[in-house]
């Protein structure tokens, strides 16, 4: 096994124990070494393939804000192999946002045209949840938001579409987070999101293919045309 699914693996299991959840930070490179028998180089490169893959994000330094934080949980193998090829190329950004108009409108019609269960909307709803909390920095928002587009999408149930969406999260959550210096008034950006999110789920579970695509693509657009960026 490469050194990289060692970490890998762990992280896997510590977020299905409930020890790690997006956000938080893997152990130190020195704890990792020794707990998995690899040496610090050997976890520095697996970082450095965790970060490509989309799993972490990383800060250096030596304060609070430096290591790896986990942004995603590991999803498949398919989609592993599509952060890693997207990760190694420069994405423009209207290329990123026509995908996503495209990908998450499609999604979100088929995702209210399914009737879709209650218990498969809970990870969306608890994603919606967490961004109502006090406090968040934009960093800690957009990371909750971008793991909210990729948990729509896959409501539609196409396991590439999701796929896709899951490999962009990186490139999606940059653009965004570079954006916001740009909004004259973040706190009420983030006031107009959190609605925004709630009336697509809203579609979304009461049945409303067309509202829920529309929805969705007036909310991206919406973003970016309030961060005066130039769109496709």
């Amino acid at each position: 096994m490469k050194n990289y699914e060692l970490v890998l693996h762990r992280v896997e299991a510590d977020l299905a124990a409930g020890r790690l959840r997006i956000g938080g930070r893997l152990p130190g490179e020195r704890v990792l070494a020794e707990q998995l028998g690899i040496s610090r180089p050997s976890v520095r490169e697996a970082v450095r393939v965790l970060e490509a893959m989309g799993v972490v994000r990383t800060a250096t330094g030596s304060g609070p804000e430096a290591g790896a934080v986990i942004v995603a949980e590991p999803v498949s193998p398919l989609t592993a192999v599509l952060r890693l090829h997207l990760a190694t190329n420069h994405l423009p950004m209207g290329d990123v946002v026509q995908t996503r108009l495209l990908l998450e409108s499609w999604a979100a019609r088929e995702a209210a045209g399914r009737q879709v269960e209650p218990s498969e909307l809970e990870v969306a709803e608890a994603l919606l949840d967490r961004m109502d909390r006090p406090g968040l920095s934009p960093e800690e928002f957009h990371l909750l938001d971008a793991e909210f587009h990729v948990a729509l999408s896959r409501l539609a149930g196409n396991v590439l579409i999701a796929a896709v969406m899951a490999s962009l999260r990186s490139a999606i959550h940059e653009y965004v987070l570079a954006a916001v210096p740009n909004l004259p008034d973040w706190e009420a950006t983030a006031v107009g999101l959190r609605a925004e999110h709630r009336a697509i789920l809203t579609a979304v579970r009461t049945g409303q293919p067309d509202s829920a695509a529309e929805l969705v693509t007036a909310h991206i657009r919406g973003f970016y045309q309030a961060a005066q960026l130039q769109l496709p």
